[in-house]
């Protein structure tokens, strides 16, 4: 019976059960190919790891989260949190969407893509409702001079920052580029030459708001993006999650004096650098990440006129979202006297630190509470909304979900937004655009990879996300020839029944030849999208530790073999 014909489902229940069950998979069923086969997976366990483990995620965080929790959300707005698929597909907000500008965020800090794959995307960004990009350079920016250590070993050239300006152009995709200026500085305080720079000395998270030097650091690294983003009308310029900010030793000594405090340390540096900007380029608005705003009091930030220099970008990724705690924190900087200001919800990259798929249900309730936001607060304010999709939680962490697995989760965000909800007709609209023939948004549930760029990487990588680590476990963990004649045990004195050999060594070299057949399709289409060191990274941190086992028992018992002959 062949993996294609609809019996083999029937065949093999545990195809068409929940991701729980499909530890009790017999060793000798093969794995399916992903356009063949149904998935469906519990999305609050990580495939390719087995159970989460809670841990506070990006959105989490409690340095993260605005402490803006003043009164819960009214009882007559729509509860999201115990909603199931066909709710979620059901709501319907609005006719057509409150954000007159819907940006799609490009982390460039984490396998950034090559340029001819941007060609690609972009078209679909803009057919989804895209109208803009938030472009996070980090390494990836072709720094010079003084600040060529900088660059990434496969940071984009001159000609390659011009070709994906004129794409976005092309596609009516506004650029916004962002350049962090405070927090976040990790890619370039990590280096020996500007470590001095660092608020603490061990950290390299943190600049120094003390240094003159810093402040000419970022403003060189904000004119030379300048110089390659002509006409822009934003410019980012970062300023999140400062930590340890006033824990170093010149900001310890300056907190000694009576009239200084943390809340002016940290506005200082955020307005020196806004001032920045708007001398040297006076047509461009700096744009800011509010968190390290939103726990100062009204009155400081109105005295520190703070709001004449920069927009804020409120920010929160979590899918039960405080939407009354939003609407007043956006009254709140209305009353500071910020005349525009910005959201920004998640459509990848916020739901795990070590994610490999995208919790796509999670982002939609997100963007839906987003959307209750706008229609709620002070919409005259309102410039737009981000789609962030974190490739890393900061320069040293993991990788994230790639960029192709988290399209479907953006597509279904972005027609939310542009529709001003989630239902059967957006529901189908996207799965046109995407090829896919059913896409649910609490589980993946497929009979098709889709036809979308990069849908190949998509389809590949749920594939090893599902079933390499779990059937390399049956085998090594529960197959009882495996786990009865060749433990550990035999294993270190390299001794086995010889009439064992033929019930294991067939099934381990059936299975790795396999696995080999999947990896190097999946590093193939990798190869088109990405760069070497991506590539390296992800297969590391994703195929190689289960493949190492299963190599391992054969070479183990190609050593039982020899001993014994």
């Amino acid at each position: 019976m062949h993996w294609a014909d609809p019996r083999a489902l029937e065949a093999r229940p545990w195809m068409s059960q929940p991701r729980k069950t499909l530890d009790h998979m017999r060793m000798g069923c093969p794995f399916p190919p992903l356009p063949q086969v149904r998935f469906l997976c519990s999305w609050g366990m990580e495939p390719s790891r087995g159970p989460r483990t809670k841990r506070p995620t990006r959105a989490e965080s409690p340095r993260l989260i605005a402490k803006a929790r003043l009164n819960p959300p009214s009882r007559e707005e729509p509860i999201l949190e115990n909603l199931g698929e066909k709710a979620l597909i059901n709501i319907k907000m609005s006719s057509s969407s409150p954000f007159k500008m819907q940006l799609v965020h490009l982390d460039l800090k984490g396998a950034p893509p090559k340029v001819l794959y941007l060609a690609e995307i972009f078209p679909l960004f803009h057919a989804l409702g895209a109208n803009g990009l938030l472009i996070e350079y980090e390494d990836m920016f072709p720094y010079e001079g003084p600040l060529q250590l900088l660059r990434a070993r496969h940071a984009y050239s001159h000609s390659e920052i011009k070709e994906i300006l004129h794409l976005a152009k092309l596609h009516d995709l506004e650029v916004i580029p962002l350049v962090q200026t405070f927090g976040h500085m990790e890619f370039v305080l990590k280096h020996k030459q500007f470590a001095h720079l660092r608020e603490v000395e061990l950290f390299p998270n943190a600049l120094n708001p003390h240094k003159e030097e810093s402040l000419a650091l970022v403003g060189t690294m904000i004119d030379q993006v300048m110089e390659l983003h002509k006409g822009i009308r934003w410019f980012h310029i970062g300023c999140d999650e400062v930590y340890y900010l006033g824990e170093g030793e010149l900001s310890k000594q300056w907190l000694q004096q009576e009239q200084n405090n943390m809340v002016k340390l940290c506005l200082t540096q955020m307005k020196a650098v806004a001032r920045h900007v708007l001398i040297h380029h006076p047509t461009v608005k700096p744009i800011v990440w509010d968190d390290m705003l939103r726990g100062i009091s009204e009155e400081y930030l109105t005295e520190s006129g703070i709001a004449q220099l920069v927009e804020p970008m409120i920010w929160d990724y979590i899918e039960d979202m405080d939407v009354y705690g939003k609407v007043l924190l956006m009254d709140k900087y209305r009353k500071c006297g910020f005349p525009k200001l910005w959201v920004a919800s998640a459509f990848k990259g916020a739901t795990g630190v070590n994610q490999s798929l995208t919790i796509i249900g999670h982002h939609l309730k997100n963007n839906i509470q987003w959307l209750k936001v706008a229609e709620s607060g002070p919409t005259e304010m309102l410039q737009g909304i981000v789609l962030t999709g974190w490739q890393r939680y900061d320069h040293f962490s993991v990788l994230c979900e790639l960029l192709p697995v988290g399209i479907p989760s953006l597509a279904v965000c972005l027609q939310a937004l542009k529709y001003g909800g989630y239902t059967e007709n957006v529901k189908k609209i996207v799965e046109k655009y995407l090829g896919i023939s059913n896409l649910e948004i609490n589980s993946f549930m497929s009979e098709s990879s889709g036809t979308f760029p990069g849908s190949d990487v998509f389809a590949l990588v749920t594939q090893v996300s599902f079933h390499l680590r779990l059937s390399v476990d049956e085998l090594l963990e529960r197959n009882r020839y495996v786990t009865g004649w060749f433990s550990p045990y035999h294993r270190k004195r390299k001794t086995i029944h010889p009439v064992m050999i033929q019930y294991i060594q067939p099934d381990a070299i059936s299975l790795l030849a396999r696995w080999n057949a999947v990896i190097q399709e999946l590093q193939a289409a990798l190869e088109r999208i990405f760069y070497p060191d991506a590539i390296e990274e992800w297969l590391e941190e994703n195929i190689h530790p289960t493949m190492q086992k299963l190599q391992q028992l054969l070479k183990d018992l190609d050593a039982a073999i020899a001993a014994h002959s």
